[in-house]
């Protein structure tokens, strides 16, 4: 008997810091999509921040850490994290099928960097090695969000685009670094531990 491939979500991005926004959609994903777990990738160099200023990686992974300790179906991902070179999409998701012959990626993503996809690296070499699941929120988007998706994958031949139904979670990392550095409470908008972690370490306060 063949055994069952593994389906796993890949979330990627800077998490500075991580919040309940991001745990909601790794959350929705893993049930609306019955993947078997989901691997949250901190960014180390990302070719769209790269004139932004961002929180070392080690203090990023460390939040993810904790905010994911108490989840099983959730797992850190150092790969781009701990790489010295400019992350692309394109070349991680290379490397991890090489490492994972036996597994199936789906890559999740915001809507917001789903319009922006054609300005990607390799965009046909991605929708063509992984599903996308886009995450669209609730009641807000419609008609334009899959029109898009039917575009793209009409564009690239993709392997798939589907919607990630989310909550509305407005609060986003830029938002809580700002409320910190003006000495405001985030209490309710990030896992506790990861807030005693801020406190701790003084992040964010400059």
């Amino acid at each position: 008997m063949e055994e069952k491939r593994k389906k796993i979500g890949i979330l990627g991005g800077t998490f500075d810091p991580i919040h309940y926004g991001h745990l909601l959609i790794a959350e929705n994903a893993a049930e609306q999509y019955a993947l078997d777990e989901v691997w949250f990738m901190p960014t180390g160099q990302s070719p769209h921040k790269s004139k932004q200023s961002i929180t070392d990686a080690s203090l990023r992974c460390e939040m993810i850490r904790l905010a994911i300790e108490d989840n099983p179906g959730f797992r850190l991902s150092r790969l781009e994290a701990e790489s010295h070179e400019t992350n692309y999409t394109y070349r991680t998701l290379e490397l991890l099928k090489s490492i994972h012959p036996d597994m199936d990626f789906y890559f999740i993503l915001g809507g917001d960097s789903l319009k922006d996809f054609d300005t990607w690296r390799n965009p046909e070499q991605i929708l063509q090695m992984v599903c996308i699941l886009a995450a669209v929120r609730d009641d807000v988007e419609g008609m334009a969000f899959q029109k898009q998706i039917t575009c793209l994958c009409e564009k690239y031949h993709a392997k798939g685009i589907f919607p990630l139904h989310t909550p509305n979670y407005s609060v986003s990392s830029s938002r809580i670094r700002e409320l910190i550095k003006n000495q405001r409470t985030v209490r309710y908008m990030l896992p506790e531990n990861v807030r005693a972690y801020i406190l701790e370490h003084e992040l964010y306060r400059k």
